[in-house]
């Protein structure tokens, strides 16, 4: 063979002789691989019960699909985790799956934090209330709910049914009257001594029941006591009690699935259609709905629903802890490892069913059915954005129908706080994980927005041609490069990507015009006259909802960013200030302008201060003022 035949060689041959080479030290132990490519970026994360059985498979190329061979032909590398068990790997390939997203692996792209119900356990009147991310506070928790509105929907319920409070510490401690959620019967106003410490122990005794599935126990005791307050001639506490009844009942006949047959469960149903899936969720805690949502997990079009199932649920736990049920729509590859698995992660029994018939069956078949609507509608909405997508290169004269489009915006009040923002559309609709946020650097003259817009999109462009080099998905540059701006914007931002050397992206400006009527917008571009388009057309629409988009999360950020600067206090400036200090000051005077109006005298009668720290903070706010040693 000559030399050029050498070089042409198949390309698979080459990751061959990487895995051969692997195979060479790789134990026979169960354990978790990776497959590498020249960036060193895991193509595959695969996981088995003796690495270098399954691991061989890849040198036999006529038994592998297309895809997986060409997946061999990119592996530069590989490496190696051993594990104990079986269900171990498993558990530490879904792991390394979620974070890694490898190309070729089912990929289940879940970045939301869920929210659990909290009940505090470190004050004498426990707060209910939602919560997300790491549990630092003591308390019990419920959950995970499905959305922030279901959690909420539950809070609200409690307050009905138990009257707990869901304030913060500090505004309990501030309170000196009742708050309007007890003048709407929603709180037992513990904050102003309106319930004894006892009495309201009770209540917390109560919704703990309620939400262990115990509702039949709760309201038979609600009844038993509204009938000892009837006999005793207490009308107006039987009357109260009556109403957290009447509330009871409809939370049960409102939030519950099916409480004959389930009590902790999941139940998860998949669908499929055009090569996608859509799993459907249903979180069910003590017996009431706790919210659903929709899934939908990369993979390739060949994958069928069992195996995509299988993957998603071994990602979707790798956060969260399972329940005891897990009620599924189909059969999983290896579902007595999967049992195994997350049975050791929930350290106790966790069991997966796919009922065929009765209640439960029909509990699943219903979730069936929202994960079927919903991909539908994903589908239709994909459908509308290809030909929105065609339209738009059409009206620009593009070659193909643009793939990545990016827009940019500025936000900010007289030049303070600016932020710029870069939000990214495509075929799927807006893609949140590509937004980014730009805090200007400076310096820029107040209210400069070309300077502002010179140094977002050079920071951002001068990062992707780096990442372009390094040899960056071809997805990850945009066709399309929208502004929100005249032709001043255009040619501004057309002069920072010529600086830089970007001559491959379609710059567009979006403008109001002089009428700033919404509508009536003018488009300005290269290589064409500006124009408008008909005040009802699609495409019009589809680039006002992308201009609005950018807009709104510029305002967002800009306004989280603002609250960010409001809450660094004057205080901060203060030597020996720390938080605990900084703290009780603001507990006690409300404000930093409160201790900054406050007597030397207040200050050093405030909790937590002493006469040092008082003379410091005083001398602080006042510095042309002497104090006298003995004072």
């Amino acid at each position: 063979m000559s030399e050029t035949g050498s070089e042409t060689a198949p390309a698979p041959v080459k990751g061959v002789t990487v895995i051969e080479t692997a195979l060479e030290t790789m134990p026979g132990n169960p354990g978790v691989y990776r497959m590498l490519d020249a960036k060193g970026d895991a193509l595959y994360v695969g996981k088995a019960r003796s690495l270098k059985k399954r691991v061989v498979s890849y040198t036999q190329l006529p038994r592998l699909s297309e895809r997986l061979r060409r997946m061999v032909s990119e592996t530069v590398s590989m490496e190696i985790i051993t594990t104990h068990t079986e269900a171990e790997a498993l558990l530490l390939e879904a792991n390394l799956i979620k974070r890694l997203k490898p190309r070729f692996n089912i990929v289940l792209r879940d970045d939301k934090s869920y929210p659990w119900l909290m009940m505090t356990e470190d004050h004498p009147y426990p707060q209910i209330a939602k919560h997300r991310g790491a549990r630092t506070r003591k308390g019990s928790f419920w959950g995970p709910f499905a959305s922030a509105w279901a959690v909420n929907q539950t809070v609200t319920a409690m307050q009905r049914v138990f009257l707990l409070r869901s304030c913060a510490d500090t505004v309990f401690s501030a309170r000196s009257r009742p708050c309007l959620l007890h003048q709407i019967k929603r709180c037992s106003a513990p904050c102003v001594g309106r319930i004894s410490v006892a009495d309201y122990a009770v209540l917390v005794g109560q919704a703990k029941a309620f939400l262990q599935g115990k509702s039949g126990a709760v309201q038979q005791e609600l009844a038993a006591e509204m009938e000892r307050a009837a006999e005793t001639l207490e009308f107006e506490h039987a009357a109260a009690v009556r109403d957290r009844i009447r509330a009871l009942t409809f939370v049960q006949g409102n939030d519950v699935i099916n409480p004959a047959s389930l009590e902790d469960a999941d139940v998860i149903a998949a669908w499929q259609s055009a090569g996608q899936t859509c799993v459907q969720v249903f979180f069910v805690r003590g017996g009431r709905n706790n919210g659903n949502r929709a899934f939908f997990p990369t993979h390739a079009r060949v994958d069928e629903i069992p195996e995509v199932l299988g993957a998603f649920i071994a990602q979707f736990y790798d956060d969260k802890p399972p329940p005891p049920l897990l009620l599924l729509s189909h059969a999983i590859p290896e579902q007595d490892l999967v049992v195994e698995a997350l049975s050791l992660k929930a350290s106790r029994r966790v069991e997966i069913a796919v009922p065929q018939r009765g209640e439960k069956h029909a509990v699943v078949e219903h979730a069936h059915t929202n994960a079927r609507e919903a991909l539908e509608r994903k589908l239709a909405e994909s459908a509308g954005q290809a030909k929105l997508l065609e339209g738009v290169a059409a009206l620009f004269k593009l070659e193909a129908p643009p793939q990545r489009i990016e827009i940019y915006d500025n936000s900010h009040i007289m030049g303070t706080n600016p932020y710029g923002v870069m939000v990214v559309a495509g075929p799927e609709g807006f893609v949140k994980a590509g937004y980014r946020k730009f805090g200007i650097r400076g310096p820029i003259a107040p209210g400069d927005d070309f300077a502002m817009m010179k140094e977002v999109l050079t920071r951002r462009f001068t990062r992707g041609l780096k990442e372009r080099a390094e040899g960056a998905p071809a997805e990850d540059w945009p066709d399309i490069v929208l502004i929100d701006g005249g032709a001043g914007q255009l040619s501004a931002t057309r002069s920072v990507l010529v600086e830089l050397g970007v001559d491959d992206v379609k710059l567009i400006a979006i403008a109001k015009g002089v009428d700033r009527d919404a509508g009536r917008e003018w488009f300005h571009t290269d290589g064409m006259d500006s124009f408008q388009l008909p005040p009802r057309d699609p495409v019009l629409y589809f680039l006002q909802r992308l201009r609005d988009e950018a807009h709104r999360f510029a305002i967002t950020t800009h306004r989280a960013g603002r609250s960010k600067a409001i809450r660094v206090s004057e205080l901060d400036e203060i030597a020996g200030i720390g938080s605990a200090r900084k703290r009780a000051l603001l507990n006690h005077f409300g404000s930093s302008r409160g201790v900054k109006m406050a007597g030397l005298g207040d200050l050093e009668s405030a909790p937590g201060i002493s006469r040092e720290t008082a003379r410091r903070v005083y001398a602080h706010f006042h510095p042309g003022v002497r104090m006298e040693e003995g004072a």
